[in-house]
């Protein structure tokens, strides 16, 4: 006989070699091994889970675990407790006192009450109190060290409870286990949430509605790694997965993780705890063939696909979307898609789509340029004056005539620069042409970097001729403004004694153009024929002496005019 309930330890198999049994179940770990890293609410929640099991075994089954130790009891990998030790179990109608004198030998000890008649059990029908004394000394022993938190309240009261209810001498005083549900200690708020959860298919979809749309400002009191451990197993089943409600109202939050940008108050997990809890139990998911499950999925991909690793997508999530894209459903190659266009900037284009790419595309935007715009106002504070030069100039304001503007806008540049060289080294002109007079003094000053540069021009320049003044001369005549009376009339270029450089030209090199046109003479190839003595015949004619004279013959010789040669061959019999 099979019992299925989720608190109770899934069944696989069974075999028997020799004189032994074997039975296969679900993975799980024996309480014992991990009871030391539970916390007040896991444990909690776990003596519910048991609780809930002896209740479906007495109410459902009709039948008594004659059992309950924390031997018999095992923890998941998700860290929900399930109860087995089945090998007692026995049927209340077929309960004999015979048969519990047999199995006593193989039950918990302590869990067996001192007074225990398993005769008047029978008589009043209440052999659930065998289990219910179990229930209170496993409870006891658990809970013997613990103390009342906020997140678990009546914690001290339940062990009160299980000492002097469950505990009691006499059968008839122990309360029911299905009563036992109803304390306070289990009536807990995080209980609650497990316990519905646990039970939705049952519930109407007005009960569905109305606890989906509370349960997100309810799972956020409890610490996020409690409720990922406890519930994020069933938070993902799939009857919450489709349930209408829960796809608005809670999913949203469960499958994005908080990070810096998003708002701390709305998600329900952090990155580390979505990582650790919710991926491997995801990565398990995308090995489900169900359009529903896995378009709900893809719809929120984007929000967690950035909490895989890069070997995760490659290796189980890639494969899994490039089936989806072969399916015959539309909307679900749209959606895989998408999907796999927020895979690519983590795994790279080549990854994804294969690596048979090219450039077939140009950027066709102009390059933008950066233009800086020069501030006269910060190079004017950036210039400073160290020293002052007094520098005085002899200007006479009646006698200042302004030449007439030659060109508009732009024009001027030019003949500045024809005038350049004239104006640096020709100052004895102006000297001789517009004498100094007596005027007004105006004070300036020099910076440093002025007078050091003068200091090195003095050095470098060359006076134009023997009569120019000396270099410091001229610094003093340049110092002065002249005065304006007359335009500068200038007939010839000349006057301005310019040194021009002479522009030595080069002889042209005279091209042959038949040198690649010389015949090229060689010697004719003759071909040697070997002379083959025909045999000697009786017919022979013998000649006493035969002399062949060869002229040489004469190819191109050096007069190429004479082109007919001719060569005499003679043969002379003697």
């Amino acid at each position: 006989m099979l019992y299925r309930h989720p608190c109770i330890l899934k069944y696989i198999s069974s075999w028997s070699k020799g004189s032994k049994f074997f039975l296969a179940t679900e993975e799980a770990r024996p309480l014992i091994q991990v009871i030391e890293k539970q916390n007040i609410l896991q444990i909690c929640i776990g003596l519910h889970s048991i609780l809930r099991a002896l209740v479906f075994l007495h109410d459902t089954a009709l039948v008594s675990h004659n059992n309950v130790c924390s031997s018999s009891i095992y923890v998941t990998a998700e860290g929900y407790w399930k109860l087995g030790g089945l090998e007692c179990l026995c049927k209340l109608t077929d309960a004999t006192p015979s048969y519990y004198q047999r199995i006593k030998s193989y039950r918990y000890e302590k869990a067996i009450s001192s007074n225990e008649d398993i005769a008047d059990l029978l008589k009043i029908a209440n052999l659930t109190a065998i289990d219910a004394y179990a229930f209170g000394v496993l409870a006891e022993d658990i809970l013997k060290n613990l103390q009342d938190t906020d997140e678990v309240p009546n914690l001290l009261e339940f062990r009160d409870f299980c000492k002097k209810n469950l505990q009691d001498p006499d059968a008839c005083l122990r309360s029911r286990l299905l009563n036992v549900l109803q304390h306070s200690f289990f009536t807990h708020e995080f209980i609650r949430i497990h316990a519905f959860l646990e039970e939705l298919p049952l519930k109407t979809d007005v009960e569905r509605e109305e606890f989906f749309t509370k349960l997100r400002q309810q799972l956020q009191m409890y610490p996020e790694a409690v409720v990922a451990e406890q519930l994020g197993r069933v938070l993902l089943s799939r009857i919450v997965l489709l349930d209408s409600t829960a796809q608005v109202k809670l999913l949203p939050f469960i499958f994005k993780p908080k990070d810096e940008k998003n708002d701390l108050g709305t998600s329900l997990f952090t990155v580390p705890t979505f990582k650790s809890i919710l991926v491997p139990r995801l990565l398990q998911m995308f090995c489900i063939r169900d359009v529903s499950i896995r378009l709900l999925l893809l719809s929120h991909f984007n929000s967690f696909v950035h909490v895989f690793e890069a070997d995760e997508l490659q290796n189980h999530i890639l494969p899994e979307l490039l089936v989806g894209i072969k399916d015959t459903n539309d909307d679900l190659v749209c959606a895989t898609l998408r999907a796999l266009a927020d895979i690519v900037p983590i795994l790279g284009a080549a990854t994804v789509i294969g690596g048979n790419r090219g450039k077939l595309f140009t950027d066709g935007r102009p390059n933008k340029k950066m233009i800086r715009s020069k501030d006269l106002g910060d190079i004017r504070k950036a210039i400073t004056f160290n020293q002052e030069i007094p520098v005085f100039v002899n200007i006479d304001e009646s006698n200042v005539h302004l030449a007439e503007r030659p060109s508009p806008d732009g024009g001027e540049d030019k003949r500045e620069k024809e005038f350049l060289f004239a104006e640096e080294e020709c100052w004895s002109d102006w000297e001789t042409q517009e004498p100094i007079e007596n005027g007004h003094c105006v004070e300036e000053t020099v910076p440093d970097n002025v007078q050091a540069e003068i200091a090195q021009a003095e050095i470098v320049q060359e006076p134009c001729d023997a009569g120019s003044p000396s270099p410091a001369s001229e610094l003093s005549s340049s110092a002065e403004k002249p005065k304006y009376t007359k335009k500068l009339v200038l007939s010839d270029i000349t006057e301005l004694d310019i040194k021009n450089s002479k522009v030595i030209k080069s002889p042209k090199e005279e091209i042959d153009f038949f040198t690649d046109m010389e015949p090229v003479i060689r010697k004719t190839q003759i071909l040697h024929v070997p002379e083959v003595q025909s045999p000697k015949s009786m017919f022979d004619v013998k000649t006493s002496g035969t002399t062949l004279e060869e002229h040489d013959v004469n190819g191109w010789g050096e007069d190429l005019s004479d082109l007919s040669i001719d060569d005499t061959y003679e043969l002379a019999e003697q």
